[in-house]
């Protein structure tokens, strides 16, 4: 299982446990490293990903926290932290089915910290 690092800003790294390979996965990691600006949609940031992939067979909305995934509606990288807009509940619900790309080491709430436009380098570790 692979590993990536999240750099949010200066100061917040995250570490992301991978899944197998999966189609997403492996676009992600032929993708590393890159940069890209932070969007918030509740308690998710998300990000344009340099890539493109389709919807995988076990693609699914409800999340939990902690989960990283790809979303192919719109080329983005989502990390889950708490509830979103689309939750029923104060279990995190992506837009859309997302594709699932593996979780965060370590509590995934840290990420509150980052604001709206924030920068983040995705990078192996």
């Amino acid at each position: 299982m692979a590993t990536v690092r999240m750099v949010f800003g200066k100061t917040l790294e995250v570490r992301v446990s991978l899944r197998s390979a999966t189609p997403s996965v492996e676009a992600l990691l032929e993708a590393i490293p890159f940069k890209s600006s932070i969007h918030r949609w509740g308690d998710e940031v998300y990000f344009d990903a340099p890539f493109h992939c389709d919807i995988e067979a076990d693609a699914r909305a409800r999340m939990e926290v902690g989960d990283v995934a790809f979303w192919p509606n719109g080329d983005a990288i989502a990390v889950f932290f708490g509830p979103t807009p689309a939750s029923v509940d104060e279990q995190p619900m992506a837009y859309s089915p997302c594709n699932i790309l593996g979780r965060v080491d370590g509590p995934a709430e840290r990420l509150k910290s980052v604001g709206e436009g924030a920068r983040v380098e995705i990078l192996s570790v």
